[in-house]
């Protein structure tokens, strides 16, 4: 059977085998699924690597992306959770695959581009969500109603026509609810 991680870029790769070893069997199944562009769910316990999973293979071709342009601006990945201390762990998390991958990339003799992460809550400051419209993160994390504003401004609306990869965490807590139903018609 083909190594899981043969399909990403090797400072990647080789960050990833330094960090974890193997990959989980939860990562061995999503990955492929991600890699093809197919809507993926994945349903494991705690601990089992989904946010990985679901990270890794779109922060792989962000920087391919910025690779060929290190000027390409949008955001690329967006990630929606419910809860808004979970979006502040989650931008604090990738920081350690960032930086890395960006270590083994120069240990290669590489040099990757930045990829920027932003946060968007209700609790952001204005000038923060001012900056963000004028020049987009490669990530943006945001909660459901903040996504929902964003979308109405035709200003902020514009961030989102970069977007090539969405991660929607923590579904089963809004599944079967009114914030559930809004999420829905907020990403259709």
């Amino acid at each position: 059977m083909a190594d899981p991680l043969d399909s990403f870029s090797p400072p990647v790769a080789q960050w990833f085998r330094g960090a974890f070893g193997q990959p989980t069997a939860t990562q061995a199944a999503g990955w492929p699924p991600i890699q093809r562009g197919e809507h993926t769910l994945i349903l494991a316990p705690t601990g089992s690597g989904k946010t990985l999973a679901a990270f890794l293979w779109s922060i792989d071709e962000i920087y391919r992306e910025l690779a060929e342009d290190r000027d390409r601006a949008g955001v690329r990945l967006l990630y929606v959770s419910p809860l808004k201390a979970l979006n502040n762990d989650i931008e604090r998390n990738l920081r350690v695959p960032l930086a890395g991958i960006a270590s083994i990339a120069r240990e290669r003799g590489e040099e990757l581009p930045a990829i920027s992460v932003a946060v968007r809550s209700g609790d952001t400051p204005s000038r923060e969500r001012q900056a963000m419209v004028r020049k987009p993160p490669h990530i943006l994390i945001t909660t459901p109603e903040s996504l929902y504003i964003l979308l109405t401004s035709p200003r902020a609306r514009e961030l989102f026509r970069t977007v090539r990869t969405l991660i929607v965490d923590e579904i089963h807590t809004l599944a079967g609810s009114k914030r559930g139903v809004h999420l829905a018609i907020t990403l259709e």
